[in-house]
């Protein structure tokens, strides 16, 4: 089992950015894939990226490729997601989830273990 709590959200205009920190307890960190996802106000929760456990490949959604960047440090157990050129529409709770496999997915249920999630919020 691990426990994630997520750190590193604020607001910020439009152009801006944000890096979010997810910190995982359990010795057995680097044996699971990580993403992140967000839920805008009134929308369902979407995915946002996906890391495999070694840190080796990642997904994005598209709206977020080529400004997002996720990435992973086992040593320290932690998930990061540096977010850059951000837009409104980025606005949204932020989650960091964690899938008992090595590889990741884009669906959430395939991740049994989630944060208690940080607002980010763009200002246009």
């Amino acid at each position: 089992q691990v426990h994630l709590v997520e750190s590193g959200g604020g607001l910020v205009q439009a152009g801006g950015s944000l890096s979010l920190s997810c910190a995982a307890s359990g010795r057995t960190f680097s044996s699971y894939a990580m993403g992140w996802f967000r839920q805008a106000p009134g929308k369902e929760r979407e995915f946002v990226a996906t890391i495999n456990r070694s840190g080796g490949g990642t997904y994005y959604l598209d709206s977020v490729r080529g400004r997002f960047t996720i990435s992973r440090d086992n040593a320290k157990n932690t998930v990061d997601l540096q977010m850059n050129s951000l837009k409104p529409e980025d606005t949204a709770v932020y989650y960091c989830a964690a899938r008992d496999s090595g590889r990741g997915s884009f669906e959430l249920k395939q991740y049994a273990y989630w944060g208690q999630g940080t607002q980010v919020t763009v200002s246009s």
